[in-house]
């Protein structure tokens, strides 16, 4: 793995997996496991001005973090069937322009081949920032292959306490083996037509 480390600038790599074992006092229908895998690389356009193509670099780096993330939750989820939801975030670090953080996953080069990865067919849910090391950043999910499922609609906070450094980039891949615990509030596929019309609340 050393090629790929100093090929793409990967200083660490950060995983954290839980599970909610009891939720208002019952267990969950299952055990939930979500993990998230975070990479810290060194930004390749520090210093470059809001001129500068970014797709050479992108086609360069994302499918390696694409590959290395995934392979990471699958091989903590239990394998890929096993998961059911993901999501994907950034943080730039400060010296870097917030769009920076956006290349590394707002990318075929990295969305299209992580949904592949995990064989999914949902856009991914995302979160991107600019911030200081250490700071957190909460990551949505949702299913990976039935969007309108509301169960799963949940989120991850990743934290890498000291990244990113000023001069790098977090990239995280993040997913989840199932729903919230006691999920009942339905689901977009089903619900009543409302509108402001069918709403006396609202409407008078």
């Amino acid at each position: 793995m050393k090629q790929t480390d100093e090929s793409i600038g990967l200083r660490k790599l950060v995983l954290y997996r839980d599970a909610v074992l009891t939720e208002a006092g019952e267990a969950p229908a299952r055990p939930v496991w979500r993990a998230s895998v975070a990479a810290v690389v060194r930004n390749p356009w520090l210093g470059s001005g809001p001129a500068t193509d970014l797709v050479p670099e992108q086609a360069r780096i994302a499918p390696v973090l694409a590959r290395l993330l995934t392979d990471r939750l699958i091989a903590s989820l239990g394998g890929v069937d096993a998961i059911e939801s993901f999501g994907k975030a950034a943080i730039v670090g400060t010296a870097g322009e917030i769009e920076h953080a956006g290349a590394l996953i707002h990318t075929p080069y990295f969305g299209n081949l992580v949904r592949e990865f995990l064989r999914g067919e949902s856009i991914i849910c995302f979160a991107d920032t600019r911030a200081e090391a250490g700071e957190s950043l909460i990551v949505p999910l949702w299913h990976k292959t039935q969007a309108a499922t509301r169960s799963h609609y949940q989120t991850v906070s990743v934290r890498v306490s000291d990244g990113p450094r000023a001069d790098e980039i977090v990239v995280v891949a993040a997913a989840s083996t199932g729903p919230r615990p006691h999920p009942r509030i339905g689901d977009r596929r089903t619900d009543p037509a409302v509108t402001t019309e069918t709403l006396e609340v609202v409407s008078s």
